[in-house]
């Protein structure tokens, strides 16, 4: 398969029974929500997805579901981030025998580590690794923020790529910046609003979690900042930063990120909002805010072309 890593890749929830068990009904639901929303890949394992949550037996399956659900249809990429580097690799092997295509890895959570200690890990991880990887950096869960220098020193080890989550726009421009004649190294954002400055400054897309429950949008979104489309684009950003005001400013705790997004899921019907210690899902107050929400963002539709909610 091509990995020309670009466009709108969702870091796809799971979808859980109540007893915590893989809801395979769900996962097919979501799974084809996604690839009938224009997706360009999908991310298995991420921070949305409640990787670290998972026992891995169950980390296994999901693997193994989603890639036969998929069925070599987009992309499929596998966080194999661990504290253990064993679990790590173990992960990657999985990953590669169900028929993934990428693996993405962050530092190993928990220590607070320095830079030329994590260099000597990810030296020893990437030399037993089946499958290409992708960095990821994630600061606010692994205490670490990737250098420029360390992202060009992984360049030069095999990284396809980079997701930064940082929310530090100039952090974001200094890679861009620091790769622009290196088109084939693919930096997607994580934080939503960025994604027209990344497209512009040279960057290839975003792995955006609102992209599980609303993948039309952030596929549009993608394809007016490739365009330089200015007056879609200003459309597009408010429809986005609404997403901030409304379904990610449920709850007060940073999850609500996450517990919102699969909440949306739950109201649109597409999978139940179940999630594993030491998360939970909202209450029934968080819930009925978050189903007014949706009714209201069904009924405006203001991007008629798209159907983005499931009636």
């Amino acid at each position: 398969m091509d990995l020309n890593i670009k466009g709108i890749i969702p870091p796809m929830v799971t979808p859980f029974l109540e007893n915590g068990e893989l809801d395979l009904i769900g996962l097919n639901n979501l799974i084809e929500h996604l690839i009938n929303g224009g997706v360009h890949g999908i991310f298995l394992l991420g921070t949305n997805g409640e990787g670290p949550s998972m026992p891995y037996k169950l980390r296994k399956q999901l693997i193994e579901e989603a890639c036969k659900i998929i069925d070599k249809r987009l992309p499929v990429y596998v966080g194999i981030t661990d504290s253990v580097l064993e679990y790590s690799v173990e992960i990657a092997h999985v990953a590669k025998d169900a028929g993934a295509d990428v693996v993405v890895v962050a530092p190993p959570y928990y220590f607070p580590l320095g830079e030329e200690e994590l260099e000597v890990y990810f030296e020893e991880l990437i030399k037993q690794l089946p499958l290409p990887f992708v960095l990821y950096n994630m600061p606010s869960c692994t205490k670490i923020d990737l250098s420029i220098e360390f992202v060009k020193k992984f360049r030069k080890l095999g990284a396809l790529g980079i997701k930064d989550s940082s929310g530090d726009l100039d952090y974001l421009q200094s890679l861009t910046k620091a790769f622009k004649d290196d088109p084939e190294f693919s930096i997607m954002v994580g934080t939503e609003l960025y994604i027209p400055e990344t497209i512009m400054a040279g960057g290839h897309g975003s792995i955006a979690g609102g992209a599980n429950f609303y993948p039309e949008l952030f596929v549009a979104y993608y394809n007016a900042s490739v365009a330089k489309d200015k007056e879609r684009l200003e459309l597009l950003r408010k429809e986005v930063a609404l997403l901030y005001e409304t379904i990610y400013a449920v709850g007060d705790q940073f999850s609500r990120f996450t517990k919102g997004t699969k909440g949306a899921l739950s109201v649109l019907g597409i999978c139940e909002d179940h999630m594993l210690p030491p998360l939970k899902r909202f209450n029934d107050d968080e819930r009925a805010l978050l189903a007014k929400y949706i009714s209201e963002y069904k009924k405006k539709n203001i991007l008629n072309e798209l159907s983005p909610w499931h009636s």
